[in-house]
């Protein structure tokens, strides 16, 4: 008789914010602690795993009555927050009965949050600072740069079109211009109170659209006079407000936009935390 390996169901939840899509496992799901980075890899894989820009992981918070995120983009690395990944985190812990007052406390990488799920099936979460930093040299002719921490990096890139752009050759190389890398955004100022923007996310490439990204490019805009302090961001996918208040420099965020739950999917993995072979 062979050997048989022991073998696992984890249970995972499915969510996309404006087509960025998570996976999303919450306390009790079987998932390992800490999941291994190629099994992080496989499951997010869309043609040889379930498929998602990211899976988000439901963990006991220091405090008590709040969750911990943790955060692993497709590639297995780990990362500090998501705007999008927290408000589908938000929504999952909603719909499973942890947030009976449609609201709750999140403790990520970068800080704490508060996230607020409204009748709608819209979820809003408070960001934190936009911290404004360095305007280096633009990589791009007749775009503007600047930096920007919402508690992950990111190098917003504001021009007049974002027509023609090759990004499947521009994200990589900016992406990995700084040690450790960073997120891009292309933005086009589209009004007084709207953007226009494209994004390579730090570890998953082109996505549908980007929470913290778009953070970064309306806190850009406002503080360079572009944009007044609620601003719609066109993502690919759809469209995020953020609501800014306080110091140009260093606004305070707040971040709005739909969710939806997509699938709930089980999946088998070995004693390693790898995903068992068929």
């Amino acid at each position: 008789m062979g050997d048989f390996a022991l073998v696992t169901a984890v249970s995972l939840l499915k969510y996309q914010a404006l087509g960025n899509d998570f996976l999303v496992a919450l306390e009790g799901s079987g998932l390992a602690d800490p999941p291994g980075r190629e099994a992080v890899r496989r499951l997010c894989d869309r043609r040889r795993g379930v498929g998602a820009d990211g899976l988000v992981l439901a963990r006991p918070a220091r405090a008590a009555g709040r969750v911990r995120m943790e955060l692993y983009n497709s590639d297995g690395g780990r990362a500090e927050t998501s705007g999008n990944g927290l408000r589908c985190l938000a929504l999952a812990l909603s719909q499973a009965g942890r947030a009976g007052s449609g609201r709750l406390v999140i403790e990520t990488d970068s800080g704490e949050v508060e996230a607020v799920i409204g009748p709608d099936g819209e979820v809003s979460v408070s960001m934190g600072e936009a911290r404004l930093g360095e305007q280096p040299p633009s990589p791009l002719e007749g775009f503007s740069a600047r930096r920007v921490d919402v508690g992950n990096p990111h190098l917003v890139l504001q021009g007049a079109s974002l027509a023609g752009l090759e990004l499947s050759s521009l994200g990589p190389r900016l992406e990995a211009s700084v040690p450790g890398g960073q997120n891009v955004e292309f933005v086009r100022v589209g009004g007084p109170d709207s953007l226009e923007m494209v994004v390579w996310e730090r570890g998953a490439g082109l996505t549908a659209a980007c929470g913290s990204g778009s953070v970064a490019a309306a806190a850009a805009a406002r503080a360079a006079g572009l944009v007044g302090d609620r601003v719609s961001v066109e993502n690919p996918g759809g469209r995020l407000l953020v609501e800014l208040a306080g110091d140009k420099e260093r606004p305070s965020a707040v971040l709005t936009g739909p969710a939806t739950r997509v699938a709930r999917v089980e999946v088998e993995m070995d004693a390693a935390g790898e995903l068992a072979a068929s």
